[in-house]
C-alpha cells in the first residue's frame, strides 16, 4: 500500500477522519475534501504528514454540487501522479435534508432531492473521474448504511439512497471489472459520529443499537475505516460488486 493515493471526500472527521488515519498509517498518500472548516482540514493535513511521512492534501468540494467533481480532480492532478483508491464517504446533515429526514408523511421533494445528489450522484461523478485516473485498476468504495435494511426511526430518506447507492455499487463494479478497477460498498450499523448525534432522538438510537449488538456497545468510526482498509487491499483481490456488513450484528438481533 506505501506511496499509493487515495481520496476521500468529507475526511475532516467521523468515519473519513478515521479511514484518513487508517491508511496514512500504511504509508499511503491522502487526497481529502473539506466542505467548510479549512482550519481542521490544515491541521489533519500536517498531522498526518508529521505522524505518517506521507503526502496529504485538502480541496474544499461541495457533495451538493457533484457536477464540480471533474475540477476536484483536476486540481488533485496537480498534486498526485496517479490515484489507487477512492472513498466516497461524505454525508449531508442539518438544513440540508430538512424535508428528507423525518416520518414518511413529512418527506418533501426537496429533502429528498437533496440526499440523492450527496448520496448517489456524488458517488458517480466522484467515481468516474477516480476510475479515468486508475491506469493500473484500483478499488472504489461507497459507504452505506443498514437503515436500507431495517426500520431506522426519520431515516427513511437517507434508507433509501443508500439503498439507491448499493445498486449503482454493483453496477459500476459489474462495467469497470474489466479495467481491473474492484467497486464495493461498506454498510454500517448506527456508528458515533457527529451525523448521528444529529438526529433528534440520538441517546435512544446509542442505547438500542448497544442493546442490540451481541458485542454491547456502539460501532466507531474505526469499524468502517479498518473495513475500507480491507476492501482496498490486496486479501480482498477477488471481492467487488459486493456490500461489506459491519454493524455489530445488530441488523439480525433488530
Amino acid at each position: 500500500m506505501k506511496n499509493k493515493t487515495l481520496v476521500i471526500t468529507g475526511a475532516t472527521k467521523g468515519i473519513g477522519k478515521a479511514c484518513a488515519y487508517k491508511f496514512a498509517k500504511q504509508g499511503v498518500n491522502i487526497a481529502f475534501t473539506y466542505n467548510s472548516n479549512e482550519q481542521i482540514a490544515k491541521e489533519i493535513k500536517e498531522d498526518l504528514e508529521t505522524k505518517y511521512n506521507i503526502k496529504a492534501r485538502y480541496y474544499a468540494y461541495n457533495i451538493l454540487e457533484p457536477q464540480t467533481a471533474k475540477e476536484l480532480f483536476v486540481a488533485i492532478d496537480e498534486d498526485f501522479d496517479n490515484i489507487d483508491f477512492f472513498i466516497s464517504n461524505a454525508m449531508i446533515y442539518g438544513r440540508a435534508v430538512v424535508g428528507g429526514y423525518g416520518k414518511f408523511m413529512k418527506l418533501k421533494p426537496r429533502g429528498l432531492d437533496n440526499i440523492y445528489t450527496a448520496t448517489i450522484d456524488a458517488f458517480v461523478c466522484c467515481s468516474q473521474q477516480a476510475a479515468k485516473r486508475m491506469a493500473n485498476g484500483g478499488s472504489i468504495v461507497s459507504l452505506s448504511s443498514t437503515g436500507n435494511l431495517v426500520y431506522i426511526q426519520n431515516y427513511a430518506g437517507h434508507g433509501t439512497n443508500k439503498a439507491a447507492v448499493e445498486a449503482m455499487v454493483r453496477y459500476a463494479a459489474t462495467e469497470l471489472g474489466e479495467k481491473a478497477i474492484r467497486v464495493n460498498a461498506v454498510s454500517g450499523g448506527p456508528i458515533d459520529t457527529d451525523a448521528l448525534k444529529a438526529f433528534t432522538n440520538y441517546e435512544e438510537v446509542a442505547q438500542k443499537t448497544a442493546e442490540l449488538s451481541p458485542l454491547g456497545r456502539m460501532g466507531q468510526p474505526e469499524d468502517l475505516a479498518n473495513a475500507c482498509f480491507f476492501l482496498c487491499s490486496d486479501d480482498a483481490g477477488w471481492i467487488t460488486g459486493s456490500t461489506l456488513l459491519v454493524d455489530g450484528g445488530t441488523t439480525f438481533n433488530t
